[in-house]
């Protein structure tokens, strides 16, 4: 009696199990074997969902997929190695760099150095060479200034201007000064201080006709150089004569000429244009050693 109760039981028990797994995969089977029209019409029936990117893995490595936790050195080494070249040829690309980069600042500076020491160069050339056409312009100016100088110092040696006259009277045919005629060479003679580039002219006249009145006039001539130089110490070589006669000498302006009728030397200082723009005396002679007084 308990034995059939026993598998009663057990019989129940199986029934339900059996029973419960046919409603679990009844809608499974169903669902396989849906046509597919019918999924195709269920699928048109859904609102289309929104695009989304799908990320595409890498290929499988390995039981583990990609990561795998029981990976050896080998594998990992292997994955490992083509980033490692990577790094170094990035790293050799950047050092090429640095070193072209530094090669060319080099370059440039150096340029630099040479482009600044020829301009350095070329502004003292500059310099020099304008310091040298100063020069040039300066020495040009004083040439110029001093050929100016000599063509006046040559215009001006022949040109005198009279500074004072006297006429000295002597006796019919005696060569001998008077107290008077004296005085007036001595008054001539202190005339001719503060004067430069002097000449005395001293023109003799004789009343007396053909050689005999030259010869009076000669003599008439040397007393008057005689005493200026003895009595003086004026220069011989100031003193210029000569012997006229009785020739009868033009008068200044419209005056008539008048014959000669007296024996008289006439004397007329003359000092040079050029010399007159001096300061200093007209030099003199000493009578014993011949130099010029001062």
């Amino acid at each position: 009696m308990n034995n059939r109760s026993n598998n009663s039981s057990i019989f129940s028990r199986r029934f339900a199990v059996l029973m419960l797994a046919s409603a679990i995969g009844l809608p499974a089977w169903a669902q396989q074997a849906q046509p597919a029209g019918d999924a195709q019409s269920t699928a048109a029936q859904q609102p289309p969902s929104p695009k989304a990117t799908t990320y595409v893995a890498p290929g499988r490595e390995g039981f583990w997929g990609r990561v795998n936790p029981f990976a050896r050195k080998v594998w990992v080494k292997k994955q490992v190695t083509p980033i490692n070249d990577r790094l170094s040829e990035l790293d050799q690309i950047n050092a090429n760099n640095a070193r072209d980069i530094k090669d060319v600042d080099s370059r440039a500076q150096a340029g630099i150095r040479r482009a600044q020491s020829a301009a350095d160069a070329a502004n003292q050339t500059a310099t020099a060479a304008g310091a040298q056409a100063l020069n040039a312009n300066g020495i040009a100016q004083g040439a110029a200034g001093h050929v100016d100088q000599l063509n006046s110092t040559v215009s001006g040696l022949d040109k005198y201007h009279p500074v004072t006259e006297a006429d000295v009277l002597f006796r019919t045919g005696a060569p001998v000064l008077t107290a008077a005629s004296r005085k007036q060479l001595d008054d001539l003679s202190a005339s001719m201080v503060g004067h430069q580039g002097y000449i005395v002219e001293i023109e003799a006249h004789s009343p007396h006709a053909g050689s005999v009145g030259i010869q009076n006039s000669q003599r008439l001539a040397e007393a008057v150089k005689r005493y200026l130089v003895t009595e003086h110490q004026i220069p011989v070589y100031r003193l210029h004569s000569v012997a006229l006669g009785n020739a009868e000498m033009a008068a200044a302006g419209d005056a008539p000429i008048k014959p000669v009728r007296t024996s008289s030397v006439h004397l007329r200082l003359m000092e040079n244009s050029l010399a007159a723009q001096a300061t200093a005396p007209p030099q003199g002679a000493v009578a014993s050693t011949g130099a010029e007084r001062p």
